[in-house]
């Protein structure tokens, strides 16, 4: 039997203005070593590989990552992309001053740069980036807001649209809850951990909001453990 989805708002989102920047940057630490340990990281560069090995050398991939938290995943995307010998220009963006200023910290001149923008709101022109990402931030949004910040995604890629997110499961909600109980001691993501997974979507619960959202070419599948990966075309 599957979960009912939980419409609690995670203290990443209600109170990431008011703990101290330390307790922050710890939760955003947590989140970077999720990604690493649970295949989020990965399941990102898997889909983006054949992209860079075909991508043209003297011309520049442009990126955007949507609602990026501390910038882990378009730090890992511009080193896979110099190990390809890609010219990439990342954007990442995120909306809440405090988070932006932990992904600050990633900025690498003429690469990788960090910008405040609206996920439901990007305030870039049409089709100017090759690819758009979204990591770990679907499930923060209702499904409205979602299906508005795919739509936003859709509007502003021309090329990859890519998802990676936690799927809603017991498994997972046990998983998340042990994880926060046994390896850190963060105030936020022993809360957060267990009520992301609640969150979540199925995968078949994003396909339906990507191709609501005028997502084309839509595909997801399950990343081990408890992730899946959606992708599409404008």
């Amino acid at each position: 039997m599957t979960m009912a989805r939980a419409n609690r708002q995670e203290l990443l989102d209600s109170a990431a203005e008011r703990v101290p920047a330390r307790e922050l940057a710890d939760n955003l630490r947590d989140i970077r070593r999720a990604n690493r340990a649970f295949g989020g990281t990965r399941a990102v560069l898997a889909e983006l590989r054949p992209l860079l090995h075909a991508w043209p050398a003297a011309t520049p991939l442009t990126v955007l990552d949507v609602a990026t938290g501390s910038a882990d995943i378009p730090r890992a995307i511009a080193d896979a992309a110099q190990r390809a010998s890609v010219c990439v220009r990342i954007v990442a963006t995120d909306l809440q001053p405090g988070v932006l200023a932990v992904a600050r910290t990633a900025e690498r001149p003429g690469i990788l740069s960090v910008e405040q923008a609206d996920a439901r709101a990007l305030p870039y022109a049409d089709d100017a980036f090759d690819v758009v990402t979204l990591s770990l931030a679907l499930h923060h949004f209702s499904p409205d807001e979602g299906c508005q910040v795919l739509a936003e995604m859709r509007r502003v890629g021309r090329r990859l649209l890519l998802v990676n997110d936690l799927e809603r499961s017991r498994a997972g909600y046990l998983g998340a809850w042990l994880v926060g109980r046994l390896l850190t001691r963060n105030r936020l993501t022993r809360h957060d951990a267990p009520l992301s997974v609640q969150r979540a979507y199925t995968r078949a619960e994003a396909l339906a909001l990507a191709r609501a959202a005028g997502w084309t070419q839509t595909r997801v599948r399950r990343a081990a453990p408890f992730r899946y990966v959606l992708t599409g075309a404008p």
